[in-house]
């Protein structure tokens, strides 16, 4: 198993940590082993998966300095889209019940892979000054965002509310995401993991068979929204080439190389 992926068993649940310094970015590596590791979690027969980051980050999404850094090779930009989208396909159509323990901020790609969760508990900042926050800012730094991750927003804020996040870009702390529906709990920090696995726990407590199936009717839509047809890689892979796009692109990096 990769070590950028730390595997804790609760009995019969399987936590899988994001486990990448500084901020659990997103490469083709990360996103093969999260596949693997969700697999092999049904393999080895777990009842449900919990998904957790780092203390004060969930994930920052793909790693943008990897994908800049491949340049005009379109096919490599690519398969790295496609091994994200990969992974956020694995989540949604896992068999068994997987929730999210969001423990900080969860931008773009981490937002992504929270919204294919069953379930969502988000940490409450130790100083309300400074708040966690949620969201697909895409656009802040010149992305066009695809519309099956649009259909994932809308599926839990509805379609107005999804549209002005969207084209925003906006990152929502957690006390408005948890009234807007974009997560469904909040914990102290240290909390969220215990309160990922009671939440499971309870829906485990349900006669199996009948939970699963409705389950899955249930997400089918969810499954249907990350079907490649619903992506337009080639169109996004494009997209990443047009010059605000670059721009945006660029002074992002930049800003990433001051802190």
């Amino acid at each position: 198993m990769s070590t950028q992926l730390q595997i804790t068993e609760h009995g019969r649940i399987r936590e899988l940590q994001l486990a990448r310094p500084p901020v659990n970015a997103l490469d083709g590596t990360l996103c093969r082993a999260l596949i693997a590791a969700l697999d092999a979690a049904v393999a080895d027969g777990a009842d449900a998966v919990v998904l957790s980051g780092a203390p004060g980050i969930f994930s920052a999404g793909l790693d943008v300095p990897f994908l800049l850094s491949l340049g005009e090779d379109r096919h490599a930009l690519r398969a790295a889209w496609g091994s994200f989208f990969g992974a956020a396909r694995a989540l949604a159509g896992l068999r068994i019940p997987v929730v999210a323990a969001i423990t900080g901020h969860s931008p773009a790609g981490g937002c992504v892979l929270s919204l294919c969760c069953d379930y969502r508990v988000m940490a409450r900042s130790n100083d309300p000054e400074k708040p966690y926050a949620i969201g697909m800012n895409e656009t802040q730094v010149g992305l066009a965002v695809p519309d099956g991750a649009q259909q994932l927003m809308r599926r839990v804020v509805g379609r107005h509310r999804a549209e002005r996040l969207l084209v925003a870009g906006r990152m929502v702390p957690a006390e408005e995401a948890l009234r807007l529906g974009l997560v469904d709990e909040l914990a102290a920090l240290d909390d969220v993991v215990p309160r990922a696995l009671i939440w499971v726990q309870e829906l485990l407590r349900l006669p199996r068979a009948p939970m699963l199936q409705t389950r899955a009717l249930a997400r089918a839509d969810l499954v249907q929204a990350l079907d490649p047809e619903h992506l337009h890689l080639d169109r996004f892979v494009d997209g990443w080439y047009e010059p605000d796009t670059q721009a945006g692109l660029h002074a992002l990096l930049a800003k990433l190389g001051k802190r």
